[in-house]
């Protein structure tokens, strides 16, 4: 037997492995010149989306785990990018709110995925476009098929 379904050229996820990878230390050159690590980033986009939010809408917004961006949070507040705000009709929620400094990061990394996209050079823009819906799918199959199992476990039942 030859267990070609073991052998790592036959093997998505480890394609997917690689191309994080090789993409985290692109990202890593650029974003070290305004001190900012990739999740940093990933918040700082959402954040430059829609300043002000709540840490759930946050979670959403950038699929990165709750305690993980508990983490995040703390270390860019200490670096004056953001201040976390408690909620004046519930001490429970917390509001994320970019300061001047967060702000005016945007500007600094503007050109950022101008860089990156320039990088890829056997991709043009309607394969990037498609490897995008591509992955968005590989994320909805994966993220739903924990649902999709206990659909299943509770028709048989």
């Amino acid at each position: 037997m030859s267990f070609e379904q073991l052998q790592l050229k036959n093997q998505l996820c480890h394609r997917l492995y690689m191309a994080s990878n090789s993409i985290a230390r692109t990202y890593r050159t650029l974003l070290t010149e305004i001190n900012l690590t990739y999740p940093q980033y990933v918040v700082m986009m959402a954040l430059w989306e829609e300043d002000k939010i709540s840490i759930a809408a946050l979670i959403e917004k950038t699929a990165i785990d709750g305690s993980a961006l508990t983490q995040i949070l703390k270390k860019m507040a200490d670096k004056a990018l953001l201040t976390v705000i408690k909620d004046e009709s519930d001490k429970r929620k917390r509001h994320i709110q970019l300061t001047t400094q967060g702000l005016s990061l945007k500007h600094q990394a503007a050109g950022i995925p101008k860089q990156i996209q320039c990088k890829f050079n056997s991709i043009d823009s309607a394969q990037a476009e498609q490897l995008m819906h591509l992955l968005d799918l590989v994320v909805h199959d994966l993220n739903n098929e924990e649902v999709d199992s206990l659909d299943i476990n509770e028709q048989r039942t």
